[in-house]
């Protein structure tokens, strides 16, 4: 039976990939998507798109409740100057002053809650993506070298750990010394600083933080990562197993191969023999 799937979709290609992965696997897509965030073309891949604006709660549940939808998923983000420069409806006006923060972890949890309550489970995004999701070993042609290993084992755990204070999923590393861990800049600009710092030949490492929510927030890299890796010398990305997504995952491996990078996926339990 085909399920019906909710997309609760924000900004950026992760919604239209969502989507179009999703619909390859069988499901049936309806789309409520935020005015100035989401991208047209999610008009042609869904099969139902609403339109709303940010904070129109009681529109957003309607429409899913009227499709009969009991599963969705959040894709992409959205900016959250928007909470204050839209105006809510009535239901996202007394969930905004229920919830009394404005902090992202607070706001989607409780929208989960709020969801659940009307029998409708928010489920991790990662759903009908496993075909994009890092796996373990070479993920392209390109192999890291003898020595790689010991910095990709050090991004990780240095990654990790930051992650338990919320700081950032990505961390530059050469030759035992870390040279960049991301702040609110991003991974492309932390890329980037670490790369100048190092001077070419860097490793980059990017994992999921350990209280990670998958259900709000799924590590993701997509082919602009290697464009910026290219351009300041980087040649190993390591992505943690099943938690990170590659965006676009043949045109990222392709420019990867072009560029000579090493494209990697590593998890706990193979650290000690990523370490070569």
């Amino acid at each position: 039976m085909t399920e019906t799937i909710g997309v609760i979709a924000g900004n950026g290609r992760f919604p239209l990939i969502f989507a179009e992965t999703a619909k390859r696997e069988g499901a049936r897509i309806i789309a409520v998507a935020h005015r100035g965030e989401t991208d047209e073309a999610i008009e042609r891949i869904a099969d139902a798109v609403t339109w709303v604006r940010v904070g129109e709660l009681g529109k957003l549940i309607r429409t899913f409740r009227d499709a009969g939808v009991r599963r969705v998923v959040m894709a992409g983000g959205i900016k959250k100057v928007r909470l204050f420069s839209d105006w809510p409806d009535w239901r996202g006006a007394t969930f905004l002053a229920r919830v009394g923060s404005f902090k992202d972890d607070d706001l989607l949890r409780g929208l989960a809650r709020e969801l659940g309550g009307e029998g409708i489970e928010v489920v991790s995004s990662t759903l009908f993506l496993s075909s994009i999701l890092a796996g373990e070993g070479t993920l392209g042609r390109v192999a890291v070298r003898p020595g790689d290993g010991k910095d990709i084992a050090l991004g990780f755990r240095v990654a990790k750990d930051a992650g338990r204070w919320d700081v950032g999923q990505s961390v530059v590393v050469k030759q035992g010394i870390v040279l960049a861990i991301e702040g609110m800049e991003g991974t492309d600009a932390c890329i980037r600083r670490g790369g100048e710092l190092g001077r070419g030949g860097v490793v980059v490492v990017k994992v999921s933080k350990p209280q990670q929510d998958l259900r709000f927030d799924v590590p993701a890299v997509g082919p602009g990562t290697i464009s910026v890796m290219a351009e300041v010398g980087g040649h190993v990305l390591a992505l943690e197993t099943g938690r990170t997504l590659l965006l676009d995952r043949d045109e990222l491996l392709s420019a990867a191969d072009r560029a000579k990078i090493a494209v990697v996926g590593v998890g706990e339990e193979t650290l000690d023999r990523t370490e070569v």
